[in-house]
C-alpha cells in the first residue's frame, strides 16, 4: 500500500475483531467506535470517509444521504441485505464485504443443526437437565442415506454439500444459474427446478441471499410440495421463510421439525416469531452461523485488507486525475 495522502477516518459500528483493527491503525487509519447507547449514527456519520458493519447496523438511505464524505460501506461478513447497495453506489460509495471468510463456519453449523433436528439431541439434553431419563422419547433418524436438498450453491451451500457427502447423504442441489456446473463439480444431483428440491428431499437447507424474488420463497405452497415429515433448516436470511407458514406446517405435522439460525427481526418482534422460536418442534438459535473465533477473526481481516486495497485504488486514481 502506498503512503496515504490524507487521514482517512473509519468508524468501526460493530464488533470486528483486535487483529483487523490493529491492521487499520498501523496503516494510519484514524479508527473510531459507534456507541449505539449513546449517540445516532445519523448524527455522528458525516465526520468519516468509511464505516464497517456487520449484521446489526442498517446503512438505509436516509444514512447515506447524511454520508457526505463517506468513500466506503465495509461489511466483514456475507449478506448485504442491511445495506442499501443501489443506492450508496449511486453515490459513489463503495461496498465491499467478505463471504468467504464465515462461510465455513455457516456451513459446519447447518451439519450441526442437521444432526441435532434428526437425533433429537437438544431434547435428551434437556431430559437429563431435568432429572428425567427419556430415552424413548429420544428415537431419532440416521442421516446416511437420507436425501439432503440444497437451496443455493454459493460459498456456504457448496461447503455443506461436500460435508453432508462426507455423511453418506444423497444431496441434490438448486442453483438458479449455472447448476449444471456447481452440481458436477460437487459431484452432486442437479435439480433442474426448486419444487423439484422440495419434493424428493428429506432434509431441505437454504443458502440464498435476501432479495424481493427471495423473500418468502419457501411459503405455504411451497411447504405443500414437500414431503410429509419433512426436515427444514435456514442458516440464511429469516425472510426467505414465511414464518407462519411454517409455524402452521409443524403445527400440522406436515414438518417434522426445523432449525432455525436466522428471523426475519433480529432479535424477534411479534408474538408469532416468538412462538415459531419455542415451538417443540424448533431448534432456534440466535444467527450464530458465523459466530466461531475463526471467522470473526478471518472476517475482520479480510474485510481489513479489502478496505487498505480500495483506498490505495482510491488514491492512485486521484494521483493520476491531479
Amino acid at each position: 500500500m502506498t503512503s496515504l495522502n490524507k487521514k482517512w477516518k473509519v468508524l468501526v459500528c460493530d464488533p470486528i475483531s483486535e487483529k483487523a483493527i490493529n491492521i487499520l491503525l498501523e496503516k494510519g487509519l484514524d479508527v473510531k467506535f459507534y456507541n449505539r447507547n449513546k449517540e445516532r449514527l445519523d448524527d455522528i456519520i458525516s465526520e468519516f470517509d468509511i464505516i464497517i458493519v456487520r449484521s446489526a447496523t442498517k446503512v438505509t438511505k436516509s444514512i447515506i444521504d447524511k454520508a457526505v464524505n463517506l468513500k466506503i460501506i465495509a461489511r466483514a461478513g456475507a449478506g448485504l441485505d442491511n445495506i442499501d447497495v443501489k443506492y450508496a453506489t449511486t453515490k459513489g460509495i463503495r461496498v465491499l464485504n467478505s463471504p468467504i471468510s464465515v462461510a465455513n463456519a455457516v456451513a459446519e453449523l447447518t451439519i450441526g443443526l442437521i444432526f441435532a433436528l434428526l437425533r433429537r439431541i437438544p431434547q435428551a439434553y434437556m431430559s437429563m437437565k431435568e432429572k428425567k431419563w427419556r430415552k424413548k422419547e429420544c428415537l431419532g433418524y440416521e442421516l446416511e442415506g437420507k436425501t439432503l436438498g440444497i437451496i443455493g450453491l454459493g460459498n456456504i451451500g457448496s461447503r455443506v454439500a461436500i460435508k453432508a457427502k462426507g455423511l453418506g447423504l444423497h444431496v441434490i442441489g438448486y442453483k438458479r444459474t449455472k447448476l449444471s456446473y456447481y452440481a458436477k463439480k460437487l459431484g452432486i444431483d442437479a435439480a433442474e427446478t426448486l419444487d423439484y428440491v422440495l419434493r424428493k428431499s428429506d432434509i431441505i437447507t437454504l443458502h440464498v441471499p435476501l432479495t424481493p424474488d427471495t423473500y418468502h420463497m419457501i411459503d405455504a405452497s411451497k411447504i405443500d410440495l414437500m414431503k410429509d415429515g419433512a426436515y427444514l433448516i435456514n442458516t440464511s436470511r429469516g425472510g426467505v421463510i414465511d414464518g407462519r407458514a411454517l409455524l402452521k406446517a409443524l403445527d400440522d405435522g406436515k414438518i417434522a421439525g426445523a432449525a432455525l439460525d436466522v428471523w426475519e427481526n433480529e432479535p424477534p418482534k411479534y408474538d408469532w416469531e416468538w412462538k415459531l422460536a419455542g415451538h417443540p418442534k424448533v431448534i432456534p438459535t440466535p444467527h450464530i452461523g458465523a459466530m466461531t473465533v475463526e471467522a470473526q477473526n478471518k472476517a475482520g481481516v479480510y474485510i481489513a485488507e479489502k478496505i487498505l486495497r480500495e483506498i490505495d485504488l482510491i488514491e492512485t486514481l486521484k494521483t493520476k486525475r491531479d
